[in-house]
């Protein structure tokens, strides 16, 4: 069987990687791919936003399944091209990404469905938002609505740094149409966790928990990033928990999907507050988190093809997951300036030092090949991923694993997971 997958990120080569170990031995294409691809896909120079250059494709290679790694082509509705053309593949339809691609229609269907969230109001004028910020307590969160590249989003710890993002998006048009409405909510106080499952439609099969570092900085200091380290399990996900979970928060989205006339079925991925052990949404995503996959995914041991042939045919009850019991911990490597103004074109050193080690794994997310050399190409470089016999583990080896490799100017968290 053919197998693409969508996307040049960390994320797609994780879902390379677990594809290629399928008993069913898919030939595997990515598009456009990564440098660290190569051993187990053929990356092809197709952008993962242009959607009738990735159906030619599908046509042409006769592709049995297609799996949608980021969430731009899922916003541009690829997946109602290739089910309009009888294309197998695994994502939501434009209207259901909208749990992603618009933060106005998620905080109004979480209103409707009552998913517990951040108190909120919605703003098109900088005047109003203005106004409104003058009756708040610090700290609120600002966000754009629509995909901004993991950007859209500032926690403003006081007035004048709200009042800054408000003109950035509203006056200044620094996310586009994106930011063309903004969200202005509470900050939400407690731990963040990952909940990501796979849906049919109707059945939810929940994968393993994640916990994702956001800021770029040791001590979640810093900006907000696409994500700088993740582990799994979430230490915070117990048994009480993840009921919670599924009764307030993924069935009422599920159930709610359908009712609008939208089914979902793709990866649902829930970014959680956990306070005094009550969940709360801060944000939905349409696809496997980013660094969360490479952790979460370096654990499972069911078959990937076959899991999202189950979700196609709407059979996922049928589907019980297997995971290994040893926790996993990935550690984002990534280009000076990160995330606003990158350098890149940088050589990286020592990939091959552990290339062979067992349990510890670099996940490509950024690179290219140019000559001999693997060199930097965008923010976030590598994810380099370990399981460990406990956390303690675990971290000790992903962190002798960062410490292998080497390029000008990299950055990476030294506290990841503690």
């Amino acid at each position: 069987m053919k197998v693409l997958v969508i996307g040049g990120g960390g994320r797609e080569h994780a879902l390379v990687w677990k594809l290629a170990q399928s008993s069913k031995n898919p030939k595997i294409f990515c598009a456009p791919g990564n440098a660290g691809m190569a051993p187990q896909a053929k990356c092809v120079a197709i952008g993962a936003t242009d959607i009738d250059g990735l159906l030619q494709f599908v046509k042409s290679e006769k592709i049995d399944l297609t799996v949608v790694g980021s969430e731009a082509p899922l916003a541009l509705g690829i997946v109602d091209l290739f089910k309009k053309n009888h294309c197998p593949i695994f994502g939501p339809q434009k209207e259901a990404a909208l749990l992603e691609s618009s933060k106005v229609y998620t905080k109004e269907f979480c209103s409707r469905v009552a998913i517990p969230q951040a108190t909120y109001q919605i703003f098109e004028k900088s005047v109003e938002a203005k106004k409104y910020l003058k009756t708040k307590t610090f700290p609120v969160v600002v966000k754009a609505d629509g995909l901004a590249a993991g950007k859209g989003v500032t926690v403003c710890q006081k007035e004048q740094q709200a009042l800054q993002a408000v003109e950035e998006a509203l006056v200044d048009g620094r996310f586009g149409e994106a930011g063309k409405k903004i969200v202005i909510e509470d900050f939400l106080k407690g731990e963040e966790a990952s909940f990501i499952a796979v849906c049919d439609g109707n059945h939810i099969l929940p994968l393993a928990s994640a916990k994702d570092h956001k800021r770029l900085l040791d001590g979640n200091k810093g900006p907000n990033t696409g994500g700088m380290g993740a582990i799994s399990p979430a230490p915070i996900m117990n048994t009480d928990l993840y009921e919670k979970v599924m009764e307030k928060i993924m069935w009422p989205a599920v159930k709610g999907m359908v009712t609008e006339g939208n089914p979902f079925i793709g990866f649902l991925y829930a970014g959680l507050m956990i306070d005094k052990g009550e969940p709360k949404l801060l944000e939905f995503n349409v696809r496997l988190g980013d660094p969360e996959a490479q952790a979460i995914l370096f654990r499972l041991k069911t078959d990937l093809v076959a899991l999202f042939e189950s979700a196609l045919a709407g059979e996922l009850n049928e589907i019980q997951l297997s995971w290994e019991t040893k926790p996993a911990a990935c550690v984002v490597m990534a280009s000076k300036g990160y995330p606003e103004k990158v350098e890149t074109g940088f050589s990286i050193k020592g990939l091959e030092a552990i290339s062979k080690e067992k349990d510890l794994f670099v996940f490509h997310a950024a690179t290219e090949k140019k000559n001999r050399d693997i060199v930097t190409n965008g923010g976030r470089v590598l994810g380099v991923t370990a399981l460990g016999s406990d956390f303690n583990d675990a971290l000790e080896r992903v962190y002798e694993g960062v410490q292998k490799i080497s390029w000008e100017g990299m950055v990476y968290r030294k506290d990841i997971g503690r």
